[in-house]
């Protein structure tokens, strides 16, 4: 994911520093980038949509995989060459030697979440100009996203240790928000015109777990730091609420029925990575994944509605052309709604690397084309299933009468897209029901009702 940025930027006061901001990655670095805009916005900075004629630029990296580390680079090249003022920071700041190497030049590398750091840097290169009078800076903050939906993250770092991930050496441990705090900052959105809150963090499911689940005042009530908790005081404030990055836990059992009561979107973002108990191993996951069946069966027979996507890597070293029949066979029970795969790629410093012998690149290829023709067909049928319905769909673009938006079902930039034809006036942000006539394995066809 690359951002530039939201229209909610006002126009600073004449002569103010002007910022030019590139944020990589994913939706939880994306809520780092809006922290860090607000914060100097606050401060009176402008916000440039240009490096050329920014005082400096801020490149907030990736540095998951290799392919991240190398999109990161190229844009701390371009940032140089088209500025020559800029600063670093992001996961791949956790690791500055290498950026360093090839950029010795930058005015300072920072890590994942150091926000003072990177305003401290700003300060030092370019120091604030204030206008308290002229500056203002909405109650929601500076966001990435269009308005009508936004990141919410109730937590930073992890504490799986998945052999092929290296998110907790770069983030750390599960540091959980308290729950008023992040129910004050959903409030604040709501209030500013979201319709949609996207809640994200390394392990939802996990939220609450490091502060013993922790009470903290909300109006005129404790709440506490609590998976099904927090979910349900979100459901209240009359946004959607869209849950990611969920692992399968026992306890996720009892935010179903709030799904069923249309409190939250039934939609659940649980990256599943494998269904092999073997590769599960290797990757230190969950392994039982018949277990995993039978709760998504009984979610799915109290929450019929109940959209499920995850994603999958394939060619994990040592996988067995047995293993991932294993998948495939497991894919088709699973029958999930939205299925993203993955070539298995190596990362810097992952355990995974050393497990077993590598899996050749023509294998890898060969077995994501045979995983996503296999989902794509159990795609199919799940969206022709919808033709001749009417559902809710949140409009995100219209165009030439066309609405394009989505369905409870999609969550933006990584589902499918509900194509609506309409009569009457659609606007950006609505929330309106369409006819579904005609379906595709991701995509949705209809009008307006």
């Amino acid at each position: 994911m690359t951002s530039t940025l939201s229209p909610d930027s006002k126009p600073a006061s004449p002569g103010a520093p002007k910022i030019s901001f590139v944020s990589l990655g994913c939706p939880k670095a994306l809520v780092d980038s809006e922290r860090i805009l607000t914060h100097l916005r606050a401060e009176g900075y402008e916000l440039a949509r240009k490096h050329d004629g920014a005082d400096l630029v801020i490149v907030n990296t990736c540095g998951f995989l290799d392919s991240a580390k190398a999109e990161s680079l190229a844009a701390i090249g371009e940032a140089m060459a088209e500025n020559g003022r800029v600063i670093v920071t992001g996961c791949m700041g956790a690791q500055p030697e290498e950026i360093r190497e090839k950029y010795p030049d930058l005015l300072a590398v920072t890590g994942p979440q150091a926000y003072e750091s990177v305003v401290a840097a700003v300060h030092e290169a370019a120091p604030p100009a204030h206008d308290p009078f002229l500056d203002l800076v909405p109650p929601q903050g500076i966001k990435l996203t269009p308005r009508h939906y936004a990141y919410l993250k109730i937590s930073e770092g992890c504490n799986n240790r998945c052999s092929f991930c290296i998110i907790p050496s770069l983030r750390g441990d599960l540091v959980s928000r308290p729950a008023a705090d992040v129910l004050r900052e959903a409030e604040k959105l709501v209030k500013a015109g979201v319709k949609e809150l996207l809640v994200v963090s390394q392990d939802t499911s996990a939220y609450g777990l490091d502060i013993r689940y922790a009470e903290s005042p909300w109006r005129d009530r404790p709440v506490r730091a609590r998976f099904y908790d927090l979910a349900k005081e979100l459901g209240e404030l009359g946004a959607w609420v869209r849950l990611h990055y969920v692992y399968p836990y026992p306890h996720v059992d009892e935010v179903i029925p709030l799904m069923a009561e249309g409190k939250v979107l039934p939609y659940l973002d649980m990256p599943l990575q494998h269904a092999s108990p073997s590769v599960l191993k290797r990757m230190r996951r969950p392994g039982n994944q018949e277990k995993q069946l039978d709760r998504i069966r009984a979610w799915r027979a109290a929450c019929p509605d109940l959209a499920i996507r995850s994603t999958f890597i394939v060619g994990f070293p040592g996988e067995t052309e047995a293993e991932f029949e294993e998948l495939l066979e497991w894919l088709k029970e699973a029958k999930l709604d939205r299925v993203g795969c993955f070539e298995f790629e190596p990362v810097a410093g992952a355990t995974a690397n050393a497990i077993a012998e590598p899996v050749p690149p023509e294998v890898k290829a060969e077995r994501k084309r045979r995983f996503m023709e296999t989902q794509n067909a159990i795609a199919l049928r799940l969206q022709r299933a919808k033709i001749g319905k009417r559902m809710p769909m949140i409009v995100d673009a219209v165009e030439g009468g066309v609405a394009r938006g989505r369905s409870k079902a999609d969550a933006p930039e990584i589902d499918g897209t509900v194509h609506a034809s309409f009569r009457r006036p659609v606007r950006v942000g609505d929330i309106v029901s369409v006819k579904i006539d005609r379906a595709e394995a991701y995509d949705l066809y209809g009008s307006v009702t």
